[in-house]
């Protein structure tokens, strides 16, 4: 029970990764506020958290929605007044391209979810945070942005904004209760990954439950790491 009676919101918890650490977290004692845009997938987390003897908050919500954040961190305040630990998860890859060539609806959706959601969580969650003894915030990212690939420019590019914004905000916050960090999963088997490598086998790659446990060490109180870009498989 590392996340006893601590509350967490993970963010694109019905599935993937979102979902696996929503479980463990549950399991480890926190409450978990899970949100996503699928409904089903959320009430099917719910199922085997409750299953699990956990607790979740369910809020079905697109992080693109004008307002959308705010109002969750406003229900998160009025309900339980402060937030222990922030995991930032949802993301979208658009389709794999040539940047000449990439839809501009693609790109303005990866900016939304992948850069500005991530500016607005911080903005809005930030004061909760702070209410806590021992606020911890967790983003995702991903190794695109040391690698630079080609033909991933969107995701890439949104994924090195959000970097470079929650490095300047952990900056910003070191001599706070808050402690942040980048993590990438590595190749973790998602659906996401699936529309990239469609040609890849599924079996070779890491379910999503096996690094679960690296956002528990993050989110724990009495964790110190803050400002790193933490790898989640060596």
């Amino acid at each position: 029970m590392r996340l006893k009676d601590r509350i967490a919101l993970v963010t694109g918890a019905s599935r993937g990764i979102g979902r696996a650490v929503a479980e463990r977290f549950a399991r480890e004692g926190a409450h978990v506020v899970a949100t996503a845009r699928t409904v089903g997938g959320l009430e099917e987390l719910d199922d085997a958290i409750k299953k699990a003897g956990g607790t979740a908050t369910l809020v079905p919500l697109d992080l693109a929605k004008p307002n959308g954040i705010e109002e969750l961190g406003q229900a998160i305040f009025d309900r339980f007044k402060r937030l222990d630990v922030l995991v930032a998860n949802a993301a979208v890859a658009a389709p794999l391209g040539p940047v000449s060539q990439l839809a501009p609806k693609a790109w303005e959706e990866s900016v939304v979810l992948n850069m500005t959601a991530g500016w607005r969580l911080i903005r809005s969650m930030e004061p909760l945070l702070k209410v806590s003894p021992a606020g911890r915030a967790v983003f995702v990212t991903s190794g695109v942005t040391k690698m630079i690939p080609a033909y991933f420019g969107a995701y890439t590019a949104t994924k090195a904004g959000m970097e470079a914004l929650v490095y300047t905000w952990c900056k910003e916050i070191e001599k706070t209760n808050i402690k942040a960090n980048l993590l990438s999963p590595g190749a973790v088997r998602t659906q996401m990954r699936a529309g990239a490598f469609p040609g890849e086998d599924p079996a070779t790659v890491t379910p999503p439950e096996a690094i679960a446990g690296v956002f528990v060490d993050l989110a724990e109180a009495s964790c110190q790491r803050h400002g790193e870009w933490v790898k989640a498989q060596k």
